[in-house]
């Protein structure tokens, strides 16, 4: 199964106002495992950003403006989510964008490259009901680190959101499908099995391994002027 969770930053609220996209970003998980592999795009959106937008995201015309427009690069984009599951937090407001950026270059709705969209938000709430479920919110609750999210950044945020995703449906790690040997070749019947950690090997971390996690962790805290949550729950 291929996901790629996405994110793209605007120069404002609204398409039908003449707001287009600024960035682009996704990172690709197969079988929810992370490959590394991503798409990271700047856009020349050809105006300003609303002064709410650029306070979120920091992208100035003057920066953006040595970027190449959407169109230019539509073709890479649609690539990178051909036949995947498109995973988005609040779902809805990127594709009215995505949509209407494609629109303007002459190519078909987002929903008709990919296998299916689904809103990170929406699974949210009703995982969650009456509670905030914003990104920063999901990430606090599932003990997940974003104190380097001083600005939006479609790559940042999708990233964050894989863990998110990750995190909030992890109970279906908890079934695995395996093939009754007793079945019929022809015939196979399916059983569900919890998973039993006992079976996983022991990995015995070395005096190196240590130091250079400590190293790591001193380096996040000078940088982000606090302790890491991993310090402060006295790991």
């Amino acid at each position: 199964m291929r996901q790629i969770i996405m994110d793209t930053e605007t120069t404002g609220l609204d398409p039908r106002d003449g707001h287009r996209i600024v960035e682009i970003a996704g990172v690709e998980m197969v079988n929810r495992k992370l490959t590394g592999n991503h798409l990271h795009l700047y856009l020349n959106p050809d105006r300003d950003s609303d002064p709410e937008a650029l306070q979120i995201h920091g992208l100035t015309t003057e920066f953006l403006s040595q970027y190449p427009r959407f169109a230019q690069v539509a073709n890479e984009m649609l690539e990178f989510v051909q036949g995947a599951e498109i995973i988005i937090h609040n779902a809805s407001f990127d594709v009215r964008f995505l949509d209407s950026e494609l629109e303007k270059a002459g190519l078909e709705k987002f929903s008709t490259y990919c296998d299916s969209i689904t809103d990170s938000l929406l699974y949210a709430r009703e995982l969650h009901p009456g509670k905030r479920n914003s990104l920063d919110a999901l990430c606090e609750r599932y003990g997940i680190s974003n104190a380097h999210r001083t600005l939006h950044g479609a790559l940042l945020d999708s990233e964050l959101l894989a863990d998110v995703w990750l995190a909030m449906t992890r109970g279906q790690d908890a079934l695995i499908m395996d093939f009754d040997e007793q079945d019929d070749h022809d015939n196979p019947g399916i059983a569900l099995q919890r998973f039993d950690p006992s079976v996983l090997k022991a990995v015995q971390i070395s005096e190196q391994d240590l130091q250079a996690h400590a190293h790591y962790l001193a380096q996040l805290e000078k940088e982000n002027k606090k302790p890491t949550l991993w310090q402060e729950w006295g790991h």
